[in-house]
């Protein structure tokens, strides 16, 4: 079970099992969107490019971290609803290969009592296994507050 509004605590920091990406987690992002861009399937075009091989997308890093949030088991069967996504910036391309981390951190908390629910604001930040941050900005879930006792 996940944790309910009122257990969240503004600087509260919870860090994500780690996540590698690999060529099939691209190949399959570009065949079930649809986004074959070059960059994503094409190592030679990417390096005409300056990169040193085909990159993620950023729409795939970004579900991963959604996915690697999940994985704290801190949202599992509390989280109503996805709200928002607030200033994500892509500061770094990821390779295959790259292993990326997340850490969150409660930056907002607003009760919606009359919904039994309220927001739990988040700033994400995503980073590789160089340390580098790749990607981040303030995730916004609507959570549940605990049932009446």
């Amino acid at each position: 079970m996940g944790r309910y509004f009122e257990e969240f605590a503004i600087g509260e920091r919870v860090e994500a099992p780690s996540r590698s990406i690999a060529v099939a987690d691209i190949d399959g992002f570009a065949a079930l969107t649809g986004d074959v861009n070059r960059l994503h399937v094409d190592d030679d075009f990417a390096r005409t490019q300056g990169f040193r091989e085909r990159i993620a997308h950023g729409a795939l890093v970004l579900s991963v971290a959604l996915g690697m949030a999940w994985q704290t088991g801190i949202l599992e069967d509390t989280t109503r609803a996805f709200r928002e996504i607030e200033t994500w910036k892509f500061t770094s391309p990821v390779y295959p290969g790259d292993v990326l981390s997340l850490v969150v951190e409660v930056t907002a908390l607003k009760p919606y009592p009359r919904l039994r629910s309220g927001t739990v604001s988040f700033l994400a930040t995503v980073t590789n296994d160089r340390g580098e941050t790749v990607c981040g900005g303030t995730l916004h879930l609507l959570m549940a507050m605990r049932p009446a006792a």
